[in-house]
């Protein structure tokens, strides 16, 4: 993948909204954790996928459990898929590092430098409850302004009226806020709320390529950090 930007001159940005899991911190940890219970090493990404999937299906549905919820449910589904049967007490035990992610290593001195100039903004799938002990654990939630769930609005991104959310909080225009994100469906979904989208390549990790790409496409935060 070619990094490169696209062009925000002339324009006012007043705000980055940052995605949290795989784009400000590391899930290797619970990654490798996961495929170890499921013995597999496509474990992780099999019942990471069927998390993201059964969100949208709440959305479609009018349905809203949490993330925790449906990453429960979702991980005993992938258990069946590899012939296995967790009990509740083994799924919670797999999944309690979800709270013990590390940032990024660039993630902290990025947002301390941007926190100068620009509302920090981080926008979860995730509950209120994890979100925040997430940024806390890594040592970065001092950095944000705000810190959003979007059990708020009773959707998961990318339905619009979770970016849509934090625009109408902070009395902002979609063009004057950035979406940073890692992952390709939520780039899509904030191109869609009218932000401006800048792609962070973590490994493994692509644009969906049916849509318009993002304004921005880097290798890590130092890449945004750098060109504004």
């Amino acid at each position: 993948m070619e990094l490169s930007w696209g062009s925000f001159t002339g324009m006012k940005i007043k705000a980055i909204i940052f995605d949290v899991n795989e784009t400000l911190l590391d899930m290797q940890k619970l990654e490798d954790e996961i495929n170890a219970g499921l013995g597999n090493s496509l474990g992780f990404q099999i019942w990471f996928s069927k998390l993201l999937h059964y969100s949208l299906v709440e959305n479609e549905i009018g349905s809203h459990h949490d993330f925790s919820k449906v990453a429960f449910a979702t991980l005993k589904m992938a258990a069946s898929y590899f012939g296995k049967e967790f009990s509740e007490k083994e799924i919670q035990s797999l999944l309690r590092l979800v709270k013990e992610l590390p940032a990024y290593p660039e993630v902290g001195m990025v947002l301390k430098a941007l926190k100068e100039d620009y509302h920090l903004i981080a926008l979860t799938n995730g509950n209120q409850e994890t979100a925040e002990a997430q940024l806390k654990y890594a040592k970065i939630d001092e950095y944000f302004n705000g810190i959003y769930s979007v059990d708020v609005v009773g959707k998961f991104k990318p339905h619009p009226s979770t970016y849509q959310k934090v625009l109408k909080d902070y009395k902002l225009k979609a063009h004057e806020a950035i979406m940073v994100a890692a992952h390709g469906w939520d780039i899509a979904g904030a191109q869609n709320a009218g932000l401006k989208t800048v792609f962070v390549a973590r490994k493994g990790k692509s644009l969906y390529p049916l849509v318009n790409t993002a304004d921005g496409l880097v290798k890590d935060l130092k890449g945004l950090m750098e060109t504004l």
